[in-house]
């Protein structure tokens, strides 16, 4: 028998992020399409890097690449929800970090699905697994629950 879970609630997250749902994120059932969760994980993690100067798109010598990920869907969420995803670290390795996101529909207290990835920092050209840098490290410290 599956474990039966408890969804999160938004004060279990460290930092957040709103991001909007589109007309075409609905599948023919009426909600989000799994793979949009997904892309709502990356897109929440990734600007929050961004936008803490951990991560230049186009400069960094340092890119994380996912190589796990997971998500748990607990209610639906249909365009034109608004969704709040609620970011934490539970792990912080020496090239490593799991980031796990909760995805709020407009203003609900309990996440609709949850999800993770886990980055590993490697050089942009070589793909070689790379120690996270003391700045980095202190950043996503601040995320960790």
């Amino acid at each position: 028998m599956a474990e039966q879970r408890v969804p999160t609630r938004r004060d279990e997250y460290c930092a957040f992020r709103v991001l909007t749902t589109r007309w075409l994120d609905n599948d023919i059932y009426g909600h989000l399409n799994n793979i949009v969760h997904y892309a709502l994980i990356d897109s929440a993690v990734n600007g929050w890097l961004i936008e803490h100067k951990l991560l230049d798109l186009h400069r960094s010598t340092q890119i994380g690449v996912v190589v796990e990920s997971g998500c748990r869907y607990f209610s639906s969420i249909a365009y034109p929800d608004l969704v709040t995803a609620g970011i934490r670290v539970s792990n912080i390795g020496n090239t490593s970090v799991r980031y796990e996101i909760g995805l709020f529909r407009n203003d609900e207290d309990v996440a609709s699905a949850e999800g993770y990835f886990v980055h590993v920092y490697v050089d942009r050209d070589s793909r070689e697994p790379l120690p996270l840098t003391q700045t980095f490290r202190a950043a996503v410290e601040t995320l960790q629950r």
